[in-house]
């Protein structure tokens, strides 16, 4: 090496390391004032959020986050209004627009995905708790705004002076027992930052001079955040299957499935809470998401409606509601198709037709309403139009067997009421059904992304091909929940028949959540030894379904006069409503016919007893008995149930007697059925009403 050579060497080296360190020095003095920004605006959201702690709410500031060695989490509040997780920005002048947030001209919106992500990943880890998806809210908060208040990517951002407003009005959700276990998970599922990584410089330690006060300007003022943490206190409280669920169906709500799926499980497992929850979680799960939830219960769906809007007011208007043929008439009043149906000149047309073709079936049976069942049902619940085509039907869930001439007199029958319903020119239920089918098969409907059909097996195979081509059969697209055993309706279908499969996608729930192991005991008793028809094409019995809870064995009221009858009916619900813990609301008064219905208004007006019909309940809270046929009761339940006017032959196996005939067989096992849903709508107790001579106990 020549002379100088070895200190111009070191001189360059020491030349670039300066130069090193300088640019290092400049990234870290950038990094920073990032740090001091966000250790500001972080501060001063603790400050703000302070004062929920006096409404329940407890705070995890700076913790990791979940999978990340370096990441972390602003904070998460934990309360009564569910598990936020809150991330600070302090941005300038943000930009709101079209979906999209902008940081000055920049598109910053892909930053929110991490948190959203997160979310998710978080109530997959509380599902195991039992914690329902709607409960976890990622929230961006922007230091130092106002008024803001916007949802992109699944992700709630509101400004520093919204969020204790954002977070108390969401109300009482959750109960003290249930904040504690959320918080010990969030505790688990967010540890603790561990240490700051090491420098790697040696360098002489700064002089670092006190904190800074917090600049408490611009913050919302003490009377602000009182009044709103006051009105998130006066909330009324939501029930507990609005936000926590059995851990196995908090999983069920986030299922996944690659096509068409089924959720079955006996009266009480929870079949309509999971899905309600999965019409949320469906609706969440996309920025232009849009789901049905319909059944066939023409009121039921207000009452789905209103739950679903205290459940998740966020998605209430991406989830619509609607009864079957309520969907049908839309669609086909959206696309300019007229139809007019009339039930009264429909029902005489099916009389006459009745009267002009009988003779040959009357020889079978000479109960007519057998037979419209079978055109309503089995024919026209089909869309059948060949004589072909039925004669190779397999006729599910009819019990009597028609050979080929038999099938021909009833396609007389239906070729003649056709007809005549053609010369008045009136439709009936079904051909509603078919027209919108056949609308829906020529010009597929655009907008949802997800079908959710709620009591399936009530459906007939039209009506699941309807709404099939709805959906399509893409992911999570199409779920049916239902129980063959609680099918109450004449005929029936298999999923084959309405081209569907959800092999490999279906699910069973086996624990009865509902009712006390009494209660599942009667109405088990009152179906023993029936069997049913299940949409998947196989023959199925009751299911061994176990109950976690007991309580007072079902009363069975025999009375020799319907004047007795209706004074115990009448004595029993005031005595059940005299427990603090019962009211004239969670009490519901169950029949099987409509006039009994207006038999039980009477009585118990005149008894000064409050009243409202299910016909008219829209799921709201009420302060009065809730009266219907146990048709209108099917997916609601009841603290007290009572059913008055229970034939004696359904609570007693027939042991002796006249021959039925099968006809009589098949609507003596729907209306076991039937009785069965209406003692399963009950939580607590029963009271079953029946006049007969002689006395006896259940």
């Amino acid at each position: 090496m020549s002379a100088g050579g070895s200190a111009w060497s070191e001189a360059t080296r020491q030349v670039a390391l300066s130069e090193a360190h300088a640019l290092a020095a400049e990234s870290s003095r950038a990094k920073a004032a990032n740090y001091f920004a966000a250790a500001d605006s972080e501060k001063r959201i603790a400050h703000v959020l302070a004062p929920l702690a006096a409404a329940g709410y407890h705070f995890l500031p700076d913790r990791q986050w979940p999978g990340s060695r370096r990441a972390q989490v602003d904070m998460v509040v934990v309360g009564p209004g569910g598990l936020f997780i809150v991330d600070t920005k302090a941005w300038k002048d943000p930009i709101i627009a079209s979906g999209r947030v902008f940081r000055g001209q920049a598109d910053v919106t892909d930053e929110f995905d991490g948190l959203a992500d997160l979310a998710w990943k978080t109530e997959a880890a509380l599902a195991e708790i039992g914690l329902a998806p709607g409960e976890v809210r990622p929230v961006v908060v922007f230091a130092g705004h106002k008024g803001v208040n916007a949802s992109v990517g699944g992700v709630e951002i509101v400004g520093e002076g919204d969020i204790v407003r954002h977070i108390a009005r969401r109300g009482q959700r959750l109960t003290a027992s249930a904040v504690e276990q959320v918080l010990a998970a969030a505790i688990k599922h967010f540890p603790l930052i561990g240490a700051p990584a090491p420098i790697d410089v040696t360098l002489p330690e700064p002089i670092i001079g006190p904190e800074p006060a917090l600049d408490l300007n611009h913050l919302p003022s003490e009377s602000d955040i009182e009044a709103a943490i006051l009105e998130g206190l006066l909330a009324p409280p939501i029930e507990d299957w609005m936000t926590f669920l059995h851990p196995d169906q908090a999983k069920l709500v986030r299922r996944s499935f690659s096509g068409p799926s089924r959720i079955r499980g006996a009266a009480g497992t929870g079949k309509t809470v999971v899905g309600l929850h999965r019409a949320a979680y469906l609706a969440r799960s996309q920025a232009n998401a849009r789901v049905l939830v319909t059944t066939y219960v023409r009121t039921l769906p207000d009452v789905l409606r209103n739950l679903l809007g205290r459940m998740a007011p966020d998605v209430a208007g991406r989830v619509e509601f609607s009864g079957v043929h309520q969907f049908a008439r839309k669609v086909l009043d959206e696309r300019g198709i007229d139809v007019h149906v009339n039930v009264k000149l429909a029902d005489q047309s099916f009389t006459q037709a009745w009267e002009q073709t009988c003779g040959p079936l009357k020889k079978i049976d000479t109960n007519s309403r057998y037979w419209r069942e079978e055109l309503d049902h089995v024919i026209k619940g089909r869309g059948l139009t060949t004589f072909d085509a039925y004669a190779d039907c397999a006729r599910i869930g009819r019990r009597r067997g028609l050979n080929s001439d038999q099938r021909r007199s009833v396609w007389a029958l239906y070729e003649r009421y056709e007809a005549l319903l053609r010369t008045r020119q009136v439709h009936d239920f079904a051909d509603l059904i078919l027209l919108a089918e056949a609308s829906l098969r020529a010009t597929p409907m655009i907008g949802y992304t997800a079908v959710i059909v709620d009591e399936a097996q009530d459906l007939s195979c039209a009506m699941i091909r309807m709404l099939a081509s709805v959906s399509g059969d893409g992911a999570d697209a199409f779920t049916l929940i239902g129980d063959g055993q609680q099918t109450i309706y004449p005929g029936g279908y298999t999923l084959a028949e309405a081209g569907l499969s959800v092999a490999g996608r279906g699910v069973i729930m086996d624990v009865n959540y509902r009712n006390t192991a009494e209660i599942l005991a009667l109405a088990n008793r009152i179906v023993d030894g029936s069997s049913y028809d299940d949409i998947e094409g196989t023959a199925a019995s009751a299911a061994a379904i176990t109950s976690p809870r007991h309580g007072e064995r079902p009363i069975f009221a025999r009375a020799r006069t319907r004047s007795e009858h209706d004074g115990n009916l009448v004595q029993h619900l005031r005595q059940a409503t005299q427990s603090v813990s019962v009211g004239w609301g969670d009490v519901g008064v169950l029949c099987f016919s409509t006039w009994q219905v207006r038999d039980a208004v009477v009585l118990l007006r005149t008894a000064g007893i409050p009243v409202i019909e299910l016909e008219n309940y829209n799921g709201r809270p009420t302060d009065a008995v809730k009266v219907g046929t146990i048709k209108r009761a099917k997916g609601l339940e009841f603290k007290q149930v009572l059913l008055p006017w229970i034939a004696a032959h359904l609570m007693f196996p027939r042991t002796t007697g006249s021959v039925w005939t099968d006809s009589k067989i098949e609507r003596n096992e729907r209306d076991r059925r039937e009785l069965f849903v209406g003692i399963t709508r009950a939580r607590d107790d029963v009271w079953v009403g029946c006049i007969a001579a002689q006395g006896s106990s259940a």
